[in-house]
């Protein structure tokens, strides 16, 4: 049972004042739908802390009332887990923005919660040094949901995904307890990592306040191509190939429907004068100028109809931009069916073929496009205009990955979008081991109802 709003208002504004406990209809309705408009709900009142302490003031104040909060980052999200659904408070992070000192010799730096990407790899330039994650939301994302997403990009090739770059994380029990810290200790084995329990969480097992990350050498070189081919399996075998480079970062697949859109779209042109099926886009970056030696590699590569090298930052631009600009340019065409999936990259081509088939007999008059990263069989699949389709292609494609023991989610969680096909490639111990955790952390069932373990709220 829920108390008064009104005595939920007054304690809030007791923790974090006035001008932060946001109340008004058409400011909280901004809060309830992510920003692709598919996934809407609603919120009592959305709150904005400044800091740590201000946190767990706050969900003092929701545990002892019994009211369930949902954190909420960038909203930049694609499976709807930042999203309040049936008047839960919104706890919004946007303003722990403290970024603390670059150590250099550990190359580590503390981020708060609501730090975006963008400025956490400017605050990193500014000491010479990199963050690994660079995802196309960067402007927008923030710590605290790459740390809750497990978020991935285009450079796990090289560097891994979120949980490689976390060194500690800070973060508040439903209860209002603070645990953990971000001292970031290079070695520590006393028990259980509960930081990396947080790590791809989605928020339903803590709030994240901040993060101890390590970061990465800003190489001054680099080399980016693009490379056609005529069929999937000659491109993932070219990563194969490239993988003898120490410095390859990136391997991006998209393919010529995709790149026709982006360039009517953007009003750019494409890399060659004649279309290919299939499109990879590779950079290497070092100390040393990759360039030849990518040029080498590429020479050898089986398969490869034609090869476009950046001559200079304009055209590396214009070749990111082929495959950074695919979700802008299909969101162009209408509200599209995400999903992100991941199979072995062994097994990427048959897949591909398969999501292909099932489009055009499930939804034959729809759109799709696919793209993604290559290198960890990651692909994102766009459909635009399926209709009441939506539901059985999701199924089909889920199902289609579960088969190749592939994953559900590579990199933008489960949230409520495909929570009810976790059973695909969660064993029931798995999934009961999921609620036992989700029980231990967050008895109540207070944050994020019904993302990733759905515990009722009480």
């Amino acid at each position: 049972m829920c108390a008064a709003s009104s005595e939920v208002v007054d304690r809030l504004i007791d923790v974090v004042g006035a001008g932060h406990v946001l109340t008004y209809p058409d400011v909280v309705a901004g809060f309830a739908t992510d920003w692709t408009g598919r996934f809407t709900g609603s919120a009592r009142l959305v709150v904005r802390p400044a800091d740590r302490d201000e946190v767990s003031g706050v969900l003092k104040v929701c545990h002892e009332l019994g009211i369930a909060v949902v954190p909420q980052g960038g909203n930049t999200g694609l499976v709807g887990g930042g999203i309040p659904y049936r008047g839960e408070v919104v706890l919004s992070l946007t303003r722990l923005t403290h970024l603390g000192l670059v150590d250099p010799v550990t190359r580590q730096v503390t981020a708060g919660a609501g730090v975006t990407l963008s400025a956490l790899t400017a605050h990193a330039a500014e000491a010479g040094l990199d963050f690994a994650i660079n995802i196309a939301s960067r402007d927008s994302a923030t710590v605290g949901g790459l740390v809750a997403t497990n978020a991935g990009g285009l450079r796990v090739l090289r560097w891994g995904s979120m949980r490689d770059q976390v060194v500690d994380v800070e973060a508040v029990l439903a209860n209002g307890d603070v645990i953990g810290g971000v001292v970031g200790l290079p070695k520590d084995s006393t028990g259980y990592d509960l930081a990396g329990s947080l790590v791809g969480s989605e928020g339903t097992l803590a709030v994240v306040t901040a993060a101890r990350l390590r970061l990465i050498p800003a190489f001054a070189e680099r080399a980016t191509a693009t490379l056609a081919f005529d069929r999937t399996e000659d491109a993932v075998a070219a990563i194969g190939a490239l993988r003898v480079l120490p410095s390859l970062t990136s391997a991006e697949v998209y393919y010529d429907a995709g790149l026709r859109l982006v360039c009517a779209h953007r009003r750019i042109a494409p890399p060659f004068a004649e279309s290919y099926e299939v499109y990879l886009l590779v950079e290497c970056t070092a100390d040393v100028d990759p360039t030849e030696a990518l040029g080498e590699v590429v020479e050898t590569l089986p398969g490869l109809r034609n090869s476009a090298l950046a001559v200079d930052e304009s055209s590396r631009r214009t070749l990111w931009t082929h495959r950074e600009a695919h979700a802008e340019a299909i969101n162009a065409l209408g509200p599209p069916l995400k999903l992100d999936v991941g199979v072995p990259p062994a097994l990427a081509a048959e897949f591909e073929q398969e999501v292909r088939s099932i489009v055009t007999e499930v939804a034959p008059s729809a759109t799709l496009v696919l793209f993604g990263h290559l290198a960890e069989g990651n692909y994102h699949v766009n459909v635009v205009g399926a209709g009441d389709a939506e539901d059985e292609l999701t199924d089909r494609v889920l199902r289609a990955a579960a088969a190749r023991d592939g994953t559900i989610s590579a990199e933008h969680g489960v949230g409520v979008a495909k929570a009810r096909w976790l059973e695909l490639t969660r064993s029931p111990v798995e999934r009961a081991l999921y609620r036992a955790v989700k029980q231990a952390w967050d008895p109540g069932g207070l944050l994020n109802p019904g993302v990733l373990v759905a515990v009722p709220a009480t």
